[in-house]
């Protein structure tokens, strides 16, 4: 089973959401169309700006405690290494 740890941001910068799913596609769509209750929705955190592969759910999970104990700093240094135009990666992955 593929699984993913990913980052959402509202904007450049902005409010961070670290999340871990086995279905990344379907996942962020809820993010998107507001279908998921609670942080995001709340904050409008929508833009998929970074993510990681995994076989595993137990690792995926490891990863998605290490990446939210980060300081923020951290965090935008992850999507700027990766990603640095910051922009949302949802039409990527749905292809």
């Amino acid at each position: 089973m593929n699984c993913a740890v990913y980052l959402l941001a509202s904007e450049r910068n902005g409010t961070l959401y670290v999340g871990v799913t086995s279905n990344l596609v379907k996942r962020i769509y809820e993010h998107k169309n507001n279908l998921a209750d609670g942080f995001t929705k709340k904050h409008g955190v929508k833009m998929l700006v970074w993510f990681e592969m995994t076989s595993d759910i137990s690792a995926a999970i490891t990863r998605e405690k290490q990446i939210k104990k980060w300081n923020r700093l951290w965090k935008l240094r992850l999507v700027d290494q990766s990603k640095p135009y910051w922009r949302d990666l949802y039409c990527d992955i749905v292809g």
